[in-house]
This record gives structure tokens, sequence and C-alpha cells, in this order.
């Protein structure tokens, strides 16, 4: 009797199959997606606040990084301009992938973090306040042992309030940067003014001595034909005599004269 001698393939690593079922449910979608549902969704992304990456990726602000890649890969197959017929569809595109790229960069993304985490003690703050006035809640979140909270921070109510507090305040930074920019570059132009205002001068200074220097020799001329010839009067030319002149200071003494 012969063996089967066929060796049954190894089945692919988790990895690789995670990834299959991936690509398959994306195909399955996009071919279920039709062209108004990627119109709306070039609408959304170009209607939403510039300096919100989250919010163009139409992601929560505790998304990981793997989330934020996903969700990338599908909005952006879903908004290519190959697939796409909106006119705006590059744009939305750009936009897609400009938002990814902030929030991989590890500095830019704990930037945008560091702001979330001011806009929510904020409301934090202004939740306590609301608290003591209401006693009925303050004493549910007592009991509760601080549930009562983390539910209204879950809340679709908290989540829009966080979202348009964020935008306040990365608004309000945005614009501060820009006037420090402002201000760095007017200080710069500035700068850059008196440095040329300082060059002019030396130039117009090493002009003026290359000049001086340029008519040394006439000068040296000029100055030796009148050390030659100045006190000699010219041809045919009449002065008139020498007055004498007594000098107060100076002292005469009178010759004797010599009698016969």
């Amino acid at each position: 009797m012969e063996e089967n001698s066929s060796v049954t393939a190894a089945p692919p690593p988790p990895s690789e199959k995670s990834s299959a079922i991936d690509d398959a449910l994306l195909k399955q979608f996009f071919a279920e997606v039709s062209e108004v549902e990627r119109d709306n969704e070039v609408i959304r992304i170009l209607s939403c606040f510039k300096l919100n990456p989250f919010e163009y990726l139409n992601l929560s602000f505790d998304s990981s990084i793997n989330e934020v890649k996903k969700q990338y890969r599908k909005l952006s197959l879903l908004v290519h301009p190959d697939k796409c017929k909106h006119p705006q569809a590059k744009e939305a595109f750009g936009a897609l992938a400009k938002a990814q790229q902030l929030l991989l960069d590890q500095q830019e993304r704990d930037y945008i973090l560091s702001q979330v985490v001011a806009a929510k003690e904020e409301l934090r703050s202004k939740w306590k306040k609301q608290l003591k006035k209401d006693t009925a809640s303050k004493l549910k979140s007592l009991v509760t042992e601080g549930k009562y909270d983390q539910e209204h921070e879950q809340s679709e109510e908290f989540q829009q309030q966080l979202k348009l507090k964020v935008r306040e305040i990365l608004t309000e930074q945005e614009w501060r940067r820009r006037k420090m920019a402002m201000r760095i570059s007017e200080e710069e132009g500035r700068l850059k003014k008196d440095e040329e205002e300082t060059k002019e001068i030396w130039k117009r200074k090493r002009e003026h001595e290359e000049q001086w220097e340029g008519t040394r020799e006439k000068r040296v001329s000029s100055w030796r034909d009148f050390m030659k010839g100045g006190k000699k009067a010219k041809k045919g030319e009449i002065r008139p005599p020498k007055l004498k002149t007594e000098d107060p200071n100076k002292s005469y003494v009178q010759r004797p004269v010599k009698r016969g």
C-alpha cells in the first residue's frame, strides 16, 4: 500500500491572515460605496478645522498610531482622485495625507495632545463649578466615586464641547505663534536694514579714501610747484612795495652816529 506523500501547506501567520481579511473587507466596503458618499466625504474633509488632524481623519483624541494609519488608508482610498469624481478630491486627499503626517510626527502629536489636555482641564473645572451649584449632581458624583464624572466625559455632549474647546485653544496658540513670527520677521528686517545702511556708509567712506588716494600724485605735484615758484613774480607782473610794520614787542636799538 502506497503512503500518501503529499504535504499539507502550513497556514499563513496570524498577521498575514489579518491583513488579508482587512483587504477583503475594504474591497467589499468600496464596492458598496456610492459616488454620493465619496462626494460627501470630500465635503466633510474640506470643512474640517485645519489645525486639528484628528478631525480630518474623523478620529478621537485617544486614537493609537495603528488606528491613525488604518483610518488614513480607508479614507484616502475613499477620496482618491482616481476613484472619486469630485472636483476637489485631490485637495481632500492631500489634506488627509498631511493630517496623517502630523499625527505620525511624535513632536507634533505631543503638541496637539497637550492642547487637548489643557482643554479637558478647562472643561473639568467648569463641570466642578456646575456640580457645586447642583446639589443632586454633586451627591451623585460623590456616591459613585467618580464614575459619574467619567460617564460625563464619555458622553457625546462632553466630546463635542471638548472638540470646540480644542479648536479654541489651537486657534489661540496659532495666533500667538503668528504674532511672534511677525515680530521676529520685523526685527530681522530692521537688523537687515541697519546692516545695509552700515555697509553703505563704509562703502562711501572707502570710495572717498580711494578717490583721495587717487589724487595723491596730483596734489603732491601741485604742492611742489607751489614751493618752487610760488614766491617768484610772474614775468611782466608788477608787485607793490612791501610796507614795513613795526612790531610792538620787538625792541629796536639805535645805531651810533659818527660826528666829523
